[in-house]
């Protein structure tokens, strides 16, 4: 009987506990995909980065037309090379001809995938590079407006591994949106992007 009267005891101070905490931490949720895309800093930033983007597509486009005019008058050297109405001498030198710009086509079309390459690299370091700062920015609005509604802890809506089920009295996703987008330079009310994570596109196609 008095081990019973003991664990009775230890459980109603647990549940006391519990109860206690519970009602001093005050939960709210956050959609951090839908604060990314709808920043319009984000919108600033992509614009950025089509921006770049598209300087980088002419260039790699002005190698590639560079590439295709080598690439066919190595063609009319070849052909050059075997017409028998010149001299023997003649075809001798375009053929040295055509060799030679078959060493210069294979050193643009090496200049050329190098480009690419690079440029498809420094494009996804500037996507991160942007990504990250945003995100930065928008958590620093989050645990502001969580200070000022007196929230304890903020979950991101948007990650499944986090949320299984959130009351949507609990969220504050719109409130944070407006304190950001607050004095915007820009439009923020066109329907926003659908990226599938927070991350900006680098994709140069």
């Amino acid at each position: 009987m008095k081990n019973l009267r003991y664990s009775i005891l230890t459980a109603l101070l647990l549940f006391a506990t519990v109860a206690a905490a519970s009602a001093q931490t005050k939960l709210a949720t956050v959609d951090m995909k839908k604060l990314f895309n709808g920043y319009y800093k984000t919108k600033l930033a992509q614009t950025s980065l089509e921006g770049r983007k598209a300087d980088l597509r002419k260039e790699i486009k002005d190698m590639a037309d560079d590439l295709d005019k080598a690439q066919t008058n190595y063609k009319q050297l070849v052909e050059q090379a075997s017409d028998q109405a010149i001299s023997a001498d003649e075809r001798n030198r375009r053929k040295q001809a055509a060799a030679d710009k078959a060493k210069e086509i294979n050193g643009k079309q090496g200049e050329l995938n190098q480009f690419q390459r690079q440029a498809e690299a420094q494009l996804g370091d500037q996507s991160q590079r942007m990504s990250a700062n945003l995100v930065g920015e928008i958590q620093k609005y989050v645990a502001d407006q969580a200070k000022s509604g007196g929230y304890s802890i903020v979950l991101n809506s948007a990650s499944v591994e986090t949320v299984v089920y959130a009351n949507a009295s609990t969220d504050i996703t719109a409130a944070v949106l407006a304190q950001m987008n607050a004095g915007a330079p820009i439009d923020v009310t066109a329907p926003a992007s659908t990226n599938d994570d927070s991350t900006l596109s680098p994709k140069l196609r």
